[in-house]
């Protein structure tokens, strides 16, 4: 085991796959000499070449689409979008070619690849640099949709989503690309693409969230324990497949549940948990589901802490859902 944040684990899992599987190749917006924005991919390109980590033009849709032709080929293309806001121009690439080879194909033509990208806000950044669009793919039959927290989970996810055979976007919260530390296993490791994590037992209300909202909701979840509030955490780790199994069992104990994510409330992915817990355990809850979520405004740039659902918004939501 390795102390790393998770810039270092996410660069570890690359490496190290990289090392084992030569079909790999990462491309993106100074992927290669820079390293990334964050850094990300530093040292790949000394260590592989400009023929596996090309520096690419300032074209989302053509780096997309470059890698969808790579994929088609035998390759396994990571592309980096450099920002999740900048992946609108190859939305059309991912919804309408990406995602749907491999059932337009009757299973012929799979298409491989793991879109990386990161999201969210944290960083002052802005409305442009901001955004959590996760719902926006999960909505998209075809593709797999993981967020981690932890750097351990970034390395193990991360290098499932490489060997798996489908599309996989890996949205990676940038306001923990350091701040969030652990103890990361050294060498092939993975964690399974579906299964949520138990982050906190508790036995009074579960909390449902990701990413870097796990911090914020861990930090909740102290403050209400002084209230008298057990609270149960799921880090769901991939937001499709949902692990819905986990998140269920939790609420059939707790009777009570509360949805914390960056995204905007309206059709955001905490809607569809809600609808599932109200259809596999309606009768089990004591008290109305709430969710804590990013305003239906753009996000702001002076106003960040006010936007985000962070602690001082989730402790009132618990609290009235514990005492309903």
């Amino acid at each position: 085991m390795t102390q790393m944040n998770m810039v270092q684990a996410i660069n570890d899992a690359l490496r190290f796959e990289m090392q084992r599987d030569d079909r790999i190749v990462v491309l993106g917006e100074d992927v290669g000499k820079v390293g990334g924005v964050f850094r990300v991919t530093a040292g790949l390109y000394d260590e592989f070449g400009d023929d596996r980590v090309i520096d690419t033009p300032l074209s989302e849709g053509g780096i997309i689409g470059a890698a969808i032709g790579m994929a088609l080929y035998g390759l396994k293309p990571v592309p980096e979008i450099q920002f999740s806001d900048f992946i609108f121009p190859a939305y059309d690439q991912i919804v309408s070619e990406l995602a749907k080879f491999r059932y337009r194909s009757g299973g012929e033509f799979p298409c491989p690849m793991v879109i990386r990208t990161p999201v969210g806000g944290g960083i002052r950044g802005g409305h442009y640099h901001s955004q959590s669009p996760e719902a926006q793919f999960i909505h998209v039959a075809g593709l797999k949709v993981v967020c981690p927290a932890t750097p351990a989970d970034a390395k193990g996810l991360l290098l499932s989503a490489l060997r798996d055979p489908d599309p996989v976007m890996f949205f990676e919260p940038k306001r923990i690309y350091r701040a969030a530390k652990g103890e990361v296993p050294e060498g092939d490791y993975t964690v399974p693409i579906g299964k949520a994590n138990v982050a906190r037992q508790g036995e009074h209300v579960t909390l449902v969230t990701w990413g870097a909202m796990l911090y914020e909701s861990l930090d909740a979840a102290n403050k209400v324990q002084a209230e008298g509030v057990n609270v149960e955490i799921i880090d769901l780790r991939t937001l499709w497949p949902l692990d819905i199994d986990t998140v269920v069992a939790s609420v059939k104990k707790t009777g009570r549940v509360v949805v914390v994510h960056e995204a905007p409330k309206t059709c955001g992915l905490g809607g569809e948990i809600v609808a599932l817990i109200n259809e596999k355990a309606f009768l089990y809850l004591e008290a109305p589901p709430k969710r804590v979520c990013g305003f239906d405004t753009p996000f702001p740039y002076t106003l960040e802490n006010e936007y985000l659902p962070l602690s001082h918004r989730i402790v009132p939501a618990l609290l009235e859902t514990a005492r309903y």
